[in-house]
């Protein structure tokens, strides 16, 4: 079973694709089932489903990622099979939205801080009324000429050390949590995400932990005896160790392993729907897996 099960849309303030580019990509990478998991986020689900609904071969599964913290640590918590219509998930939606919005301007702040200077209400209208992601201030600035001198954007730009994902590896370096222009926000509980997701029906599931607990790896076990069904083992950040190392844990807890691209378009231009590496001894572990997740349970 050929399954994508971590693509966002337009829908999420950092994606850029429509649902029918993304059934329209599903179809020509041959994905059999296939989830929209945005940013705190279920608008999507309803044109997905009723999209897939009418593509033969293609199963939808309704989904979100949910902003989360972990004893101090920010990661994703997937959700599957939520009752997407629920109002609280438009709730959630609204309340995270103010909360980045908040934080815009100590956001560019800490930029200016770090010699990186930015005309906030360019990067407003450019984000039309939404909460604007990290990688748009990225966006704004190396599309304008007039920051093209400053040197500290010099890497992210054509020829640049970081310039094959540009946009992403500039949130890596500034705003990722740790990071010289990280701004802090107070993230929903572990606790609560996955009380959230399991009430509505949902199965939760770790996005990527490799990338969020790198080098506390053993804290995803707590993070499975805490309430999450699974792990997203297969994706494009874990290293080689880390996957081996997620897949053990999985087999043989018997949770679920999941695999997802994170796909989010130009954010990430070399993430494509249904690309990631698989450890071929764990096929038939995942197979089970992905066919419990698409009956819902």
């Amino acid at each position: 079973m050929k399954a994508e099960l971590h693509i966002h849309s337009a829908y999420s303030n950092d994606g850029e694709m429509s649902i029918p580019d993304i059934l329209r990509m599903c179809q020509e990478n041959e994905v059999e089932v296939f989830t929209i998991s945005d940013h705190n986020c279920v608008r999507g689900c309803s044109e997905a489903e009723a999209g897939a609904a009418v593509v033969p071969g293609l199963d939808f599964v309704p989904g979100i990622e949910i902003d989360c913290n972990y004893m101090g640590t920010d990661l994703h918590l997937l959700g599957y099979h939520i009752d997407w219509k629920s109002s609280d998930f438009s709730q959630l939606e609204k309340k995270v939205e103010k909360k980045y919005m908040d934080a815009v301007p100590e956001m560019v702040k800490n930029l200016a801080r770090e010699g990186i200077r930015m005309d906030m209400d360019e990067l407003l209208e450019k984000a039309a009324g939404v909460p604007p992601s990290a990688e748009l201030f990225a966006e704004v600035m190396l599309s304008n000429k007039d920051y093209h001198s400053n040197r500290k954007l010099w890497p992210y730009m054509e020829g640049g050390e970081r310039s094959d994902m540009p946009l992403i590896n500039f949130y890596l370096d500034y705003f990722a949590q740790g990071k010289p222009a990280h701004v802090h926000v107070e993230h929903l509980p572990y606790s609560k995400a996955i009380e959230l997701v399991k009430s509505h029906g949902g199965i939760p599931v770790i996005a990527h932990p490799g990338l969020n607990f790198k080098g506390k790896e053993a804290l995803v076990e707590e993070l499975l005896e805490s309430g999450a069904m699974g792990l997203e083992v297969f994706n494009n950040y874990h290293t080689g160790e880390q996957t081996a190392r997620f897949a053990d844990l999985i087999s043989k807890r018997g949770a679920l392993m999941t695999c997802g691209s994170d796909f989010h378009g130009l954010t990430k231009p070399l993430i494509s729907i249904g690309q990631f590496r698989i450890l071929d001894e764990y096929r038939d572990y995942l197979d089970q897996s992905l066919s419990r997740i698409l009956k819902g349970i």
